[in-house]
């Protein structure tokens, strides 16, 4: 007896379609499943044999073969125990195996025979989408569904056990008819709002600038100067995401199983804040099943790294390459995966150990010896992937006890201006792209200078010893700032102002 039977594999952003062949012969008991399969996916056969029994049907007492086809492609996860039990039940001719061609089928069985949901549905229902030559129906858990239907143009349905989901495909019962999800749209309700912060104005010009050309940006200050408040108060104005970004997005958190928007979109950018205590697989990505880590997690949002020195020096290295080519390729033993990475990176550090250096209020007690130490731990070719690089200086006791300036911007207020900024940057290019994500070409093409700024950005090239790196981005910042003056060139105060973020290209006994 044999069947054959459709599920799906998802690869990182890719799905794949693979083809269930089940063969039950006579023979010694046996359940063997081959194809490359992973743990959990061998370990299915216990939970189909349970979920098969507790459902009310028989479980043959062959010898069964279940082939995942094609048999070199790795499958991992439990999203295949519901086409194997289908398969079974297909072979044993429980099922009719015509009225099960056009399914595609995922789901993880409990061992009473109730479907549980897995992750990465929607990246299948993309996938499933894209595959235009062929009429799928893809079924899922009754939980994923508001997932799988995400995906318009695609048929999709649920059931929540085995035994309802028998009763379905041989005709004796319907799939629940469920309204088509509303796709909301949201904005980042910041804990912190824009008008909040009181004082430090060229932090807030600054962020205000990052947020407008998607760019990287570092500040250095005392303990309690509000850089920590003010990485908050950023994600209040970062504009919503567009239809795509939003998709990708939304795939991405589902892939990692944390997904929780039943029924719509993410259309906020994501803010993900890991610890300084984070593993190089917790923020790359990675580990045994190969998720996506807090970068690709942040894609078209911002990843904050606070208490930048603190991360090791494994976990700060290996950002060195996504944030120049604003995707990750993950190489292991078990594949190839490749993740995108268009995050704006936001991090904070103390100018030395105890935090006071360059303070006028407080004495730093630390040697030189210690300070150099504290600095290297972020090495200089990281630091030169940071767009703006500034200074939060203490406030004093009058600026914190300021009251608060009714005419002060709101969250709100500052998006508008950012929206703006970025809707040139998406004619320019013809895509949902930044300024910070320029190419080299396109650097020289869009960003050329006058004769004048041309002679002030060589003195300081010369007198600090730039990278090729750090001249491209100081003019792709100066780009962000002319796009937010609405100047069609980048005049010498566009260029002088980006100059101005560079605090870190100086010696560090030069600015403290």
């Amino acid at each position: 007896m044999y069947a054959a039977v459709c599920g799906m594999a998802v690869e990182g952003l890719n799905a794949q379609l693979v083809r269930v062949e089940v063969d039950i012969s006579n023979g010694l008991p046996a359940f063997d499943i081959v194809g490359l399969a992973n743990t959990a996916v061998k370990e299915a056969k216990d939970r189909v044999r349970s979920a098969l029994k507790n459902s009310g049907f028989q479980f043959p007492l062959q010898r069964i073969t279940v082939n995942l086809a094609p048999a070199d492609l790795r499958k991992d996860g439990t999203g295949l125990d519901l086409p194997i039990a289908i398969g079974i039940l297909a072979a044993m001719k429980e099922i009719n195996e015509t009225s099960i061609d056009r399914y595609v089928f995922t789901g993880e069985l409990s061992l009473e025979g109730v479907l549980r949901p897995v992750p990465g549905v929607l990246t299948m229902a993309v996938g499933l989408k894209n595959m235009i030559e062929e009429d799928f129906v893809l079924v899922v858990p009754q939980i994923n569904l508001a997932e799988a239907r995400l995906v318009s143009g695609l048929e999709s349905a649920g059931a929540a056990t085995l035994q309802e989901l028998v009763a379905i495909l041989n005709g004796q019962q319907q799939f629940t008819a469920q309204p088509s999800p509303k796709k909301e749209e949201s904005i980042d309700k910041s804990e912190v709002d824009w008008s909040d912060i009181q004082g430090q104005f060229q932090a807030k010009r600054a962020l205000e600038i990052a947020a407008s050309g998607g760019h990287n940006l570092i500040m250095v200050g005392p303990p309690g100067s509000g850089k920590t408040l003010l990485a908050r108060a950023f994600a209040g104005i970062l504009p919503p995401l567009t239809p795509e970004e939003s998709l990708e997005v939304t795939q991405l958190h589902s892939l990692a199983g944390l997904f929780q928007e039943e029924g719509k979109l993410i259309s906020a950018r994501p803010f993900r804040s890991p610890h300084h205590t984070s593993t190089i697989a917790g923020i790359i990505g990675g580990g045994q099943k190969l998720r996506p880590g807090e970068l690709s997690l942040a894609n078209h949002g911002v990843l904050f790294l606070d208490e930048l020195p603190e991360f090791s020096r494994e976990v700060l290295e290996s950002l060195r390459q996504p944030l120049e080519d604003r995707k990750l390729t993950l190489i292991r033993l078990r594949g190839r995966l490749e993740f995108p990475a268009r995050v704006s990176v936001i991090g904070t550090m103390n100018p030395c150990p105890c935090g006071y250096l360059g303070d006028t209020g407080r004495q730093c007690n630390c040697t030189p010896l210690q300070i150099n130490s504290y600095r290297r731990k972020v090495s200089g070719p990281l630091l030169d992937r940071f767009d703006l690089q500034i200074e939060v200086p203490r406030m004093s006791y009058e600026e914190l006890k300021k009251r608060k300036d009714p005419e002060r911007e709101s969250s709100e207020s500052v998006r508008e201006r950012v929206l703006l900024a970025r809707e040139k940057q998406w004619k320019r290019f013809g895509s949902c792209r930044t300024n910070a994500e320029m190419s080299g070409r396109e650097t020289k093409e869009i960003c050329a200078l006058n004769a004048e700024g041309e002679t002030i950005l060589k003195k300081v090239f010369e007198r600090n010893f730039l990278s090729a790196r750090a001249h491209d981005r100081i003019l792709r910042v100066a780009r962000t700032i002319a796009d937010m003056e609405d100047s069609e060139e980048i005049q010498v105060g566009h260029l002088a102002e980006s100059l101005q973020y560079r605090a870190l290209d100086k010696d560090a006994n030069s600015y403290y």
